[in-house]
């Protein structure tokens, strides 16, 4: 096959990773044009969304997770051709590609044994795991080597797809870009493969739309070139979309609904929309905790069976990114240029840094099992009224329970190793979340009633229109779901007819 891949953010690289106050950070929905950096942030009613933007999407900034959703999962919402037992397959071709690793012993970071100790504390040892990560450790790397997180103790190699990567040195910037690329992330691998087997891939272009055509689809695009929006357009046989819960969505909701190219797409297009029930409580401990060292998240506490209050969510240990250090301890100072980030991120470290020091506060974050009841749908912007953005009708009172399950552990956990959790005030307030996580949408179904695509993730109605990625997840995991998507993706890639 002849393949284009479009994709809307930039090539990013250990060189070009944003560091400082300056830097691209921001990605502008509404003008990306001006503004196309690493994070694409979405305020919403009741829910923000945080995404990457770049070759390589979501994995550009996700936690390294390679969890599997657990067997019960399938058993409800999902058509009869989805189980587990049919994913397994599919979930260790994922594992080859992305080669997951636990952290080694001799590795250990401090948040790693305050959850195994507060795992112990209240009688939960049982449910306490490490967690794989889409991480490349070297076992002779140790806390106790000179200056342990310089890039120098990185072993590098060339990986099987030709890309050059390193080893983990605990550095803490995950979140950021890996400067050793110790990182499985998807440009080192899938797309780094898909381009040396031929693939076009093209950043920065941004997809306006999809038309069928005799025999297949024209895809309308504005190319990003030097602050200007260029339009083109391109024609396929068959058109995948992978722009995540929100971008497939947005994109299907508006050839449905504002061009009509594509007027069959379900009317439960939009719906079944899901935060993952992601949740974040910091707490203040008596012993040292460094929640800038090391990968992001390392184990995780599994109450996944329901047996908390009928609840179902998964507790992990957090981290921060070292640049966050760097704003908390003052060594960043703030940038005009970035006004609305650099508001956010000054205005969360002038917070914390009243609570106490930095080294001492403990990120437990959470998922969780929550109602899916979200819905996507295009409505008049407020200041522009004749336009038609993307927003989010999501009630949190179905999805309460579930979050409040996760702040309960949390404080508990807390409590029985000497710390105090500190109330998210941002939830205390406003009963508002942030999800890296956001599922749903385009939800994969038996019928176009309950759906709008088929387990072959086949649009309804859109012979040879396919999506796959977090959009067709018809309900929360309640852990993280990386591994479940890229696992329904390569399922797609090999039912597909030629």
């Amino acid at each position: 096959m002849r393949v284009l891949i479009l994709e809307r953010g930039r090539r990013w690289d250990s060189t070009s990773f944003p560091r400082k106050a300056e830097d691209a950070w921001v990605w502008d929905h509404a003008h990306p044009e001006k503004r196309n950096g690493w994070l694409d942030f979405r305020l919403q009613r009741g829910v923000s969304v945080a995404l990457g933007a770049g070759v390589g999407g979501g994995s550009l900034i996700y936690a390294n997770v390679q969890a599997e959703a657990p067997r019960e999962l399938f058993a409800s919402g999902w058509p009869d051709e989805i189980s587990y037992d049919e994913l397994k397959p599919y979930y260790d071709q994922v594992d080859r590609m992305l080669k997951p690793q636990v952290l080694p012993e001799g590795q250990l970071t401090r948040r790693y044994q305050l959850l195994r100790d507060a795992a112990a504390a209240t009688g939960y040892e049982n449910r306490f795991r490490p967690m794989p990560l889409a991480v490349t450790f070297d076992e002779d790397w140790h806390y106790g080597l000179d200056d342990a997180s310089n890039f120098r103790h990185s072993k590098k190699w060339i990986n099987e797809h030709g890309k050059e990567q390193g080893t983990c040195v605990h550095c803490g910037n995950c979140y950021l870009g890996c400067q050793v690329n110790a990182r499985n992330t998807l440009d080192l691998n899938y797309l780094a493969r898909a381009e040396a087997i031929g693939a076009d891939l093209r950043p920065l272009h941004l997809v306006r739309s999809i038309a069928p055509i005799d025999r297949g689809y024209r895809v309308d695009y504005d190319r990003i070139e030097n602050r200007h929006l260029v339009p083109g357009s391109e024609t396929a046989r068959r058109v995948v979309l992978a722009a995540g819960s929100l971008g497939s969505t947005e994109l299907l909701l508006r050839c449905r609904d504002q061009f009509r190219t594509l007027p069959q797409i379900s009317p439960a297009l939009g719906y079944r929309w899901s935060a993952n029930g992601d949740f974040l409580t910091i707490s203040i401990q008596k012993q040292t905790v460094n929640p800038t060292q090391g990968p992001t998240i390392t184990a995780a506490l599994d109450f996944l069976d329901s047996s908390n209050g009928g609840q179902k969510f998964f507790v992990q240990d957090g981290g921060f990114p070292e640049f966050f250090r760097s704003v908390v301890e003052s060594e960043v100072k703030f940038d005009r240029k970035n006004l609305t980030f650099n508001l956010m991120v000054f205005g969360l470290a002038w917070a914390l840094r009243r609570q106490g020091s930095l080294a001492h506060m403990m990120p437990w974050f959470g998922q969780a099992a929550d109602a899916s009841d979200g819905r996507l749908y295009l409505g008049r912007a407020l200041t522009k009224p004749w336009q038609r953005r993307l927003k989010l009708n999501w009630n949190v009172n179905s999805s309460k329970p579930a979050i409040e399950a996760i702040f309960a552990m949390h404080c508990r956990l807390a409590e029985a190793t000497g710390g105090r959790p500190l109330s998210p005030f941002v939830w205390t307030l406003f009963k508002s979340l942030v999800t890296p996580h956001p599922l749903g949408g385009c939800s994969i179904a038996a019928t176009p009633e309950t759906g709008v695509v088929n387990h072959r993730g086949e649009v309804f109605g859109y012979k040879n229109l396919y999506v796959a990625d977090g959009s067709i997840v018809p309900r929360a995991i309640g852990l993280n779901p990386s591994k479940t998507i890229a696992a329904l993706s390569e399922r797609i890639a090999a039912l597909m007819t030629p």
